[in-house]
Order: structure tokens, then C-alpha cells, then sequence
């Protein structure tokens, strides 16, 4: 029996929300319409956390640097719903990313994923784009990172990570046969890099990759208000999958999910096809060297509690 993976791809809207147990339904809202339709990799956007910064007010939701600092202090709670969630379904959710405040004061971009078990693993974007680094002041990640969730591997990369290769191509490395690419970009321009990174990891890797947007505006939030894209789901353009490589694509700035179920064993037969055998050919590349190797993150088994939910009930 072929090893297959049901990927839900999220198109989600930004909404100013008022308490912290509205963003709860909200998210169990969008994480039970994907799990009833046998969705098993559930995915979710960069910088989608950034409507816990409603939650402090207009002021604060509007305000860069404050901003940053009201999602970094919720998103454990984030954390905790998002753990509770990914066990009561029996999933894999990769939560939405969001700023993260450093014991030294860095702020970072950061998205955690959550296995059945309730275990969290995290990246941290690793190629931060000009604005988060002025005016966000932002740092980036040095660590990438790979998500043993039982049937196979899953690499981690965020937004404009997609478009550096050699990312991808540690990961792929790692064994890491789908990534993921959760984005948020405010023009069709930059939708369309990020799309274009993902089918080209997908060819030169001869993988999976997965496109998770932000989408629609959200002028509450200046940081983040204008925001266009569309989830899709790519594989190699080989024998055995579409031609073009598109598995599944969804309308723009639809909220949404975008699914696609993936044949796992179908990319080893691509690699050993006769056709073209990017992923062993690589090395041959002049200038191509050995990558740093990716951390593992295991979240199928050995679970430990995760931490106690929130509270709040308003």
C-alpha cells in the first residue's frame, strides 16, 4: 500500500479579534472544517498571528513594535489551543507564524508545529525580507528544522525561505519529503515569487511543496493590511504527477482551505525514473558542496502534556 498524506493549505483572513477565547473558536472553527474532510498535514500562513495584536486594542494593533510585543506574549496560549487541537483531531497543524520576543530582546519570525501526540517542534525564518528587517527589527533564524510526523518528513521554511534553494535543499537532505512554505505577501508580484519558488523546490528536489497564504486586507493592522495570495499544493513536473507539477490551487483571496492528497512513494519512483534524476544529480553541479544538516523534530511519538489551555472564557 502506497504512503499517502491528506494536506489541508489554509487561505485565511485576518480578523480583529476582542479575546483571546474568540480566537480559539475561530481557529477550532477553521482546524474542524479541515479535519472533517480527512485533512491529516493541516497548514496555516506566515504572520496570521498577528490578530492576537487585536486583542490589546485599536492602538496596540496599529503600532509596529507593540504590536509585535502583544502577539509574542500570547502566542503560548496560541500554543496551547493549537496542541489541544492537533490531539482531539489526530493531526499535524502548523500554526500560524508570528513575531516571538527573545529573552535578549530579538524579536523573530516564528511558526511551531503541533503532532497528534501534542509534542511542538519550531522554526524560526531563517531570510528575513528588507521590511522585517527595517523597520520590523527583526533576527533572523540560524536552525533549520524537519518534522518527523510519522508517515514521512516535513520541512519548514517560511515565505521568502522558498526562494533561497539551498534552504530547501538541506531539508530535502533531512529527509524531508514535503515542505511547506506558509506565506504572506501584499501584491500579485510577490504571490507569485513565492508560488514560483515552490514549483521550482518542488522540480529540483523532485518533492512536495505546499503554498499557505494570508489573504485580504486588514487595515486594522497597517504591518500586515493589504495581504494577496492563493494555497496550492505542487509536486514534481515528472511522470506521475500533472504535468506543470500543480496538484491543487485555490481562488485568491478566497478564505478557504485548498486540499490535495499526496502519493509519498510516487517521489522515489520519480527519482529513479528514467527521465531526470534531479535530487541525485545535484552534487554534480560545479560548486555544489555538503549542507549543514537540518535539527529533527520528532511529533508522532513519545508525547509529553502539552501546556494547560487558557482560561479565559469572555
Amino acid at each position: 500500500m502506497n504512503r499517502t498524506l491528506r494536506i489541508a493549505a489554509a487561505q485565511y483572513p485576518l480578523d480583529p479579534l476582542s479575546t483571546m477565547a474568540e480566537y480559539a473558536r475561530k481557529i477550532a472553527d477553521w482546524v474542524d472544517a479541515a479535519a472533517s474532510q480527512g485533512a491529516e498535514l493541516l497548514v496555516f500562513p506566515e504572520y496570521g498571528a498577528m490578530e492576537l495584536g487585536a486583542i490589546d486594542g485599536p492602538e496596540v494593533a496599529a503600532d509596529l513594535h507593540r504590536v509585535i510585543d502583544a502577539v509574542s506574549k500570547r502566542l503560548p496560549d496560541a500554543d496551547s489551543i493549537h496542541a489541544e487541537l492537533a490531539m482531539r483531531h489526530r493531526v499535524t497543524i502548523v500554526a500560524a507564524s508570528g513575531p516571538e520576543r527573545q529573552p535578549d530582546d530579538r524579536g523573530v519570525n516564528v511558526a511551531r508545529s503541533f503532532g497528534s501526540s501534542g509534542l511542538m517542534g519550531r522554526y524560526e525564518k531563517a531570510m528575513l525580507t528588507p521590511w522585517e528587517r527595517d523597520p520590523w527589527r527583526l533576527s533572523a533564524g540560524r536552525e533549520l528544522a524537519v518534522f518527523d510526523i510519522g508517515v514521512t518528513r516535513v520541512g519548514l521554511l517560511i515565505c521568502y525561505d522558498i526562494e533561497f534553494p539551498l534552504l530547501s535543499r538541506a531539508l530535502a537532505e533531512a529527509g524531508a519529503e514535503v515542505i511547506l512554505a506558509p506565506s504572506q505577501t501584499e501584491t500579485e508580484h510577490g504571490h507569485w515569487r513565492v508560488r514560483t519558488g515552490c514549483m521550482a523546490r518542488a522540480l529540483e528536489n523532485q518533492i512536495y511543496t505546499v503554498q499557505s497564504p494570508v489573504i485580504g486586507p486588514a487595515a486594522w493592522c497597517p504591518p500586515v493590511e493589504n495581504n494577496f495570495g492563493a494555497a496550492g499544493v505542487f509536486a514534481p513536473s515528472d511522470a506521475g504527477f500533472p504535468p506543470g507539477g500543480v496538484l491543487a490551487s485555490g481562488d485568491v483571496n478566497l478564505p478557504t482551505w485548498v486540499f490535495a492528497e499526496v502519493d509519498l512513494d510516487a517521489l522515489h519512483a520519480s527519482r529513479t525514473g528514467p527521465a531526470v534524476r534531479l535530487f541525485e544529480h545535484w552534487r554534480e553541479q560545479p560548486g555544489a558542496r555538503p549542507l549543514p544538516p537540518a535539527a529533527v523534530y520528532e511529533l508522532s511519538e513519545g508525547a509529553e502534556p502539552p501546556p494547560e489551555p487558557p482560561v479565559e472564557t469572555a
